[in-house]
């Protein structure tokens, strides 16, 4: 499983990169906080994000901490998706880093 850190992802952003965000937190998450020009498809509608999202498209999975997120990564692996990383820390660590204000829960 390949990993990403915000910092990293900033850079890539940055240099306008071609990537899909993929929130996977609920809703009244992503409402409190998100990176901008990430989608948010909460881990529950799994299948919504496997009609939603290529498997050859680059795609970064975001949650909180990075724990759903790794999860979501792994399965979209084993589905045949090859492009995925997940998000280290998720958007708490990219509040402490990259976006210091950036609201926090």
């Amino acid at each position: 499983m390949k990993s990403i850190t915000p910092v990293e992802l900033k850079s890539k952003l940055d240099a306008g990169e071609k990537l899909i965000l993929l929130d996977v937190r609920e809703a009244w998450e992503y409402e409190l906080c998100n990176i901008e020009g990430s989608t948010n498809i909460s881990m529950t509608n799994i299948a919504k994000i496997q009609t939603e999202i290529k498997p050859e498209d680059e795609t970064i999975v975001i949650c909180h901490h990075g724990m759903r997120s790794f999860q979501v990564a792994n399965y979209l692996e084993g589905q045949g998706y090859n492009n995925v990383t997940n998000l280290e820390g998720g958007v708490d660590y990219w509040a402490k880093t990259v976006d210091t204000k950036m609201a926090q829960y």
